[in-house]
This record gives structure tokens, sequence and C-alpha cells, in this order.
């Protein structure tokens, strides 16, 4: 049979008090792990830009017009327009088209005809790509246009290797 009575101190006091539990710390370290899971969360939602060819617009999960987004498509030919410090043109890709408002010059090498990368938000109409990052693609092979010259070099090179 299991003893139930209520245990004494030596000193014949009576049954000590369990320790009460300090709420207030546990309480401060879940709210700061909820807070800093939070910050986490909006810090790569926002870090996140979805990859899309122009004709995925509003057609493909993510390429949505109200997300932050990297548009590919081909400059239209006649459609690169500059004023005022501003560029407005138009990417297609796959028969779909979208206007492109950019607020610079994207300089470098863009022109017409030449595939582009657009960083960027669509304005409130989800109509116009409102870009503030232009990346140009352009081929990996190197063409000299001097050719000759790196023939001499190369024969120096030659040379002086003997």
């Amino acid at each position: 049979m299991t003893d139930l009575t209520p245990r004494t101190q030596p000193d014949g006091a009576g049954p000590t008090a369990k320790p009460r539990r300090k709420w207030l710390p546990m309480v401060l370290i879940a709210a700061v792990l909820v807070a800093g899971g939070v910050i986490v969360t909006q810090f790569l939602r926002s870090a996140i830009d979805y990859y899309c060819n122009v004709d995925e617009i509003g057609e493909r999960s993510g390429c949505d017009t109200d997300s932050r987004l990297r548009i590919q498509g081909v400059v239209d030919k006649g459609s690169v327009e500059s004023a005022g410090g501003d560029t407005n043109f138009d990417i297609s890709f796959n028969e779909a088209t979208v206007a492109v408002y950019y607020d610079g010059d994207p300089g470098g090498i863009f022109k017409e005809c030449i595939p582009v990368v657009v960083h960027g938000t669509f304005d409130e109409a989800g109509t116009t790509f409102l870009g503030d990052r232009v990346e140009v693609k352009h081929s990996d092979e190197y063409v000299s246009v001097n050719d000759e010259r790196l023939d001499e070099a190369d024969d120096l090179a030659v040379d002086c290797a003997t």
C-alpha cells in the first residue's frame, strides 16, 4: 500500500509549495521567436522575383501582375521612344506583348530586336510594366574586329617561345 500523506520538512513544517513557473521569460522568448519568423518570412517574400516570359504573365503561377517580376522578351522594332530621360518600349515573346516604361536610359548595348530581361512591377492597371532594371542578353561568342592583330600576336608568341 502506498503512503499518500503529505511529506513534511525535517523541521516539522508542512509540505513545501511547488515553485511557480516564471511565465514572463517564456512569453518574451516566444514573442521574439514569432517576430523573428514574421520578419524572415516577409524578407524572403519580398526578395523573390519570379522570372517569366512575356507570354506567361497572368498564365503561370507566380507570374501575376501584382508581384515583382523579371520579364524576358525581345524589344519590338520601332517601339523604343526616349523622352525626358525616360524610355518606353514594347517587349514580345511568343506573340504576347507588354508595354514597358523605364525611368532612365537603359544604355549599353540596348536597342531594338535584342533579347532583354526587365525587372520591375506592373502599374495599378496591370497594363504597363514599370521597369527599374534592364539586362540585355548577348551572345557569348567573341568575335574580334581585327583578326590580323591576334594572328600577329600569336606569331610573336610562337617566336618568343622558340
